[in-house]
């Protein structure tokens, strides 16, 4: 399976901002982590991170037939980006979001989602882990189709 991971504005700044929020663990950190975990096993990943929204739905477009699916943390993306709600509904691939802290726990206008609805599912809260849950869905998927 051939899996995106993309993550949005500021999360190249994981392990110092707000490590008491997001952990202090680098986003290098995180990625190498999932290359090592057994549910990624034997995938195809590729990774992006970009703080700017186009640079994201760009990527989104370029890989739209290479990738089988797409693990997503938008960030600070997913509270108004109508855009990249749009570039994940038209790229026509499963999709997961994922949030390391609880977003429905935080500020309100963090508990509104864009994206949401043009996922398969959202994980939020689960840390470095909810990535790994949100591949494990995506293959559990792709084997049922």
């Amino acid at each position: 399976m051939k899996l995106i991971i993309v993550n949005g504005p500021n999360l190249n700044l994981l392990g110092e901002r707000e490590p008491e929020v997001y952990g202090s663990e680098s986003l290098q950190d995180v990625n190498e982590w999932i290359e090592s975990q057994p549910e990624a096993e034997g995938a195809e990943l590729r990774f992006f991170q970009s703080n700017h929204e186009g640079a994201i739905i760009d990527f989104l477009h370029e890989q739209r037939h290479w990738a089988d699916g797409l693990v997503i943390n938008p960030g600070g993306l997913t509270h108004y980006s109508v855009a990249l709600r749009d570039a994940i509904s038209s790229v026509q691939m499963p999709a997961v979001e994922v949030h390391l802290s609880d977003i429905h726990a935080r500020e309100e206008f963090r508990q509104v989602s864009m994206i949401k609805d043009v996922c398969k599912a959202q994980i939020s809260g689960h840390g470095k882990r909810g990535y790994i849950e949100a591949i494990a869905l995506l293959r559990k998927r792709k084997r049922a189709d």
